[in-house]
């Protein structure tokens, strides 16, 4: 009864205080019991960047907000650094300068969506959002887990396992993420799943197990984390949250609601856009909007690389030594492969800085911008491509503009 009375008072103030609320959305989970001091947080994503489903509730921000450790499935960043997500290459159109028309409204499609999307599917917004608030990350799994388990499924699954899980137009899916069914999702997958039970085994239930132990161990450290898995692990009797229960931990649905206006904690996770690189070696500085994976090169080289899976856009950048026995003109015609009849274009800033930009088609990027900037040891190419609107926007300048040689 008091528990009752508790949660209709925690309703009422959540319908005075926010434009919408859903009862019935049970994609985030609090956790407690067996001893903790400190609250962790389940949470349940879709691999998709809809729009839609960042429309997360105030909940959701308060507890990234508190939480120490960041978890997700796995390291999307390091497992995907050398993926391109595009599922067709932008034809790109360009006049004589190249200079790149601006009136195109085609949306590139991605493996997570299209360019109307967001940046990032939901999943990788997370982790970007944990390494710009420099919080603590763990991946459930990684990359020799990931390996493995495309090895246990054949062609065919593999394509289902696209379609299913991260297909933008799976409407079905998405409707049912939308409503916060957990229940209905799991029924979905293993609906779908229904020809190959070890399919739904091997992609579902082992990968329960794994996690839940995992989650366990975690939380015996008593380091409050929030977590983010895909939405079909959460419900069922084999699902992560029942598995939790049957060792001890309380868990209950937090309540789904927004407010009018923006909380501080949604302010704060909104500050977190950016992610500046310094390499101390080359003086060179870098404004990405997460953190990039760094490579070191056989040569000396350094390679830095940020993309955004969900709209399938890259940016790369390559910090290079000197080469004294090329003059700067030539180290342009090395990385800038300009189409037939296009030219690269010389220029010197206010600041004095020299670079060469234009048009690149390279395999298997295909067209891409580049700058080349210099410094007195070492010059730094900057390469960005994605989608079709996105190659005929300003972002690729914005973001040249946001690098330079101190």
């Amino acid at each position: 009864m008091k528990f009752l009375i508790f949660f209709l008072f925690t309703a009422f103030i959540s319908l005075a205080y926010s434009q919408f609320v859903d009862v019935n959305k049970q994609l985030l989970w609090e956790i407690s019991g067996n001893g903790l001091k400190e609250k962790s947080y389940l949470f349940g994503t879709l691999h998709s960047n809809d729009k839609r489903i960042f429309d997360l509730s105030d909940s959701v921000y308060y507890a990234l907000d508190r939480a120490n450790l960041i978890i997700l499935e796995a390291d999307i960043f390091e497992l995907f650094k050398d993926i391109d997500s595009r599922e067709d290459l932008p034809n790109t159109l360009y006049d004589k300068d190249g200079k790149a028309y601006t009136a195109s409204e085609i949306a590139s499609r991605t493996t997570y969506g299209d360019e109307n999307g967001m940046p990032q599917f939901i999943d990788a917004a997370l982790e970007e959002y944990c390494h710009n608030a420099n919080k603590k990350f763990f991946a459930l799994e990684d990359v020799k887990d990931q390996l493995n388990l495309g090895a246990k499924l054949n062609f065919t699954k593999r394509i289902f396992i696209n379609d299913a899980f991260n297909d933008f137009s799976n409407q079905k899916l998405i409707e049912l993420y939308l409503k916060g069914d957990i229940t209905a999702i799991e029924r979905f997958i293993r609906a779908n799943l229904a020809s190959d039970k070890n399919q739904f085994t091997a992609l579902i239930t082992d990968r329960n197990n794994k996690m839940a132990h995992k989650l366990d161990s975690l939380l015996r450290k008593k380091d409050s984390f929030f977590c983010a898995i895909g939405s079909g692990h959460l419900a069922g009797s084999e699902g992560v949250i029942n598995l939790l229960r049957t060792r001890g931990y309380h868990l209950r649905p937090i309540l789904w609601s927004r407010s009018e206006n923006k909380t501080l904690a949604k302010k704060k996770f909104n500050s977190f856009r950016s992610y500046t690189f310094n390499d101390l070696t080359s003086g060179l500085n870098a404004n990405f909007h997460g953190k990039p994976f760094v490579e070191k090169n056989s040569d000396g080289s350094l390679s830095l690389i940020y993309r955004e899976y969900g709209q399938g856009n890259s940016y790369i950048i390559d910090i290079v030594p000197n080469d004294s026995t090329l003059s700067f003109e030539q180290i342009a015609t090395i990385y800038i492969a300009s189409p037939p009849d296009i030219n690269f274009n010389k220029k010197i800033l206010d600041d004095g800085t020299l670079l060469f930009e234009g048009l690149s088609d390279t395999y298997p990027e295909g067209l891409n911008w580049v700058r080349i900037i210099f410094s007195e040891k070492h010059f730094a190419v900057l390469k960005t491509y994605g989608g079709n609107k996105f190659m005929h926007s300003d972002r690729p300048k914005k973001f040249f503009d946001n690098v330079w040689f101190e």
